[in-house]
């Protein structure tokens, strides 16, 4: 059965990834993204998924922008957190400006979309939430204090959604990537990026469309009995 599915920062990277992998089933994708108009509007060309601009952080953009895509694309069954940004630094040189901005996006973003979409399909009886969480969210990383703990906080906001949801048909699960290579990664200097790989026993970075293949089977009715859970997909960087 084809569904409606939101992809927050669906237009580039692993939020490309995943879009693609839930057109490629069948559902009707459409790609959030917020700054880049010349990237959204190259993906919507060759892809065929249409992009709608709005600030996930910003919670009547979410309810405004969400209720346009259910009136000109149809009711939203799933929804993709995977927006996010990075403002590093160690807490000393850390401003809180770059604290906030991280925690407003990456884990009030997941608050948002939920809040815009949760209620339809608990009426609906169906419906499938996938937070995009971080191994970093889970380990912990030096010099990410903002980005780790919204991550963290997106693993509990998973865990207490899921409850909520259970009865109503509504699951909530996550995904903990690794060090995957998109363009955020590409940014790390080459000699902390050895370094990271280093630490991975596959020996390398993971793709974009190992992390949506990951999404594409929490989607599916066959996941119906999976609530609650953080998919790792990492390379083996952290166990546990």
């Amino acid at each position: 059965m084809s569904r409606v599915a939101i992809v927050t920062g669906g237009s580039r990277g692993i939020g490309a990834a995943i879009s693609v992998a839930l057109k490629e089933l069948g559902h009707t994708p459409v790609a959030v993204y917020a700054g880049n108009d010349e990237r959204a509007r190259e993906f919507s060309e060759e892809t065929g998924i249409p992009a709608y601009k709005w600030d996930v952080g910003d919670h009547q953009a979410c309810l405004d922008g969400c209720a346009k895509v259910a009136e000109e694309v149809g009711a939203v069954d799933i929804v993709v957190n995977n927006a996010g940004i990075t403002r590093d630094g160690t807490l000393h040189k850390m401003s809180f400006e770059d604290w906030n901005e991280v925690m407003r996006i990456n884990l009030g973003g997941c608050f948002n979309m939920a809040k815009a979409t949760f209620p339809g399909m608990r009426e609906r009886k169906w419906g499938r939430i996938i937070n995009i969480g971080s191994v970093n969210g889970q380990a912990g990383q030096y010099g990410q204090v903002n980005y780790a703990a919204a991550k963290s906080g997106i693993h509990g906001f998973t865990k207490a959604l899921a409850q909520e949801g259970a009865k109503f048909g509504v699951t909530v699960n996550a995904i903990a990537p690794g060090y995957i290579d998109t363009d955020m990664v590409a940014a790390v200097p080459e000699p902390v990026l050895e370094k990271i790989v280093a630490r991975i026993p596959v020996g390398r970075l993971g793709h974009a469309d190992e992390i949506a293949r990951g999404v594409a089977f929490l989607a599916s009715e066959d996941a119906a009995f999976v609530t609650g859970s953080t998919l790792s997909i990492n390379g083996g960087q952290h166990m546990y």
